[in-house]
């Protein structure tokens, strides 16, 4: 099928970014995925939280997706639904925050997850995704909701 049936010029059925907010703000799991030196890939779930408009989230700086991101910054996040799906491509950067910001985050996680995501410890890093390309569909619906953004960086 040439572009899975996508119609470029077709704008009936696609999906609006308050539904792509939607989702990540209520999904529990989100998947990272980066690549390691060699450039064989590496994917990992992990908790995460959408606040105002950007994805963030928490890992040890040692764990293998820290290290790497401190070497290539470029990485894929998608949810775990196939049927609802959302993914962002962009680059996950070491998210500069002011303690507002940390407190906003961790009041995410908290709601989500019933839990202190401990996110100002010295041993983990709070990464936050920007976006270069999102694309999203509703599976029942494909290809008329298939829907793609292209963010300028």
């Amino acid at each position: 099928m040439p572009n899975y049936g996508v119609m470029p010029d077709d704008a009936a059925g696609m999906l609006s970014w308050t539904w792509v907010e939607r989702q990540m703000a209520s999904a529990r799991n989100y998947w990272i995925a980066t690549a390691r030196a060699d450039g064989s890939p590496h994917c990992a779930p992990v908790w995460g939280a959408w606040v105002e408009g950007a994805f963030y989230f928490g890992s040890d700086r040692q764990s293998v997706k820290a290290v790497n991101l401190r070497r290539d910054k470029r990485a894929v996040v998608h949810l775990d639904s196939g049927d609802e799906v959302v993914i962002l491509q962009g680059e996950l950067l070491e998210a500069q925050v002011s303690a507002d910001m940390l407190r906003r985050i961790s009041a995410a996680y908290v709601e989500k997850y019933k839990l202190d995501p401990e996110l100002d410890e010295s041993s983990s890093q709070v990464y936050r995704l920007t976006p270069r390309k999102v694309m999203a569909w509703i599976e029942r619906d494909f290809p008329a909701s298939v829907t793609s953004w292209i963010f300028d960086g």
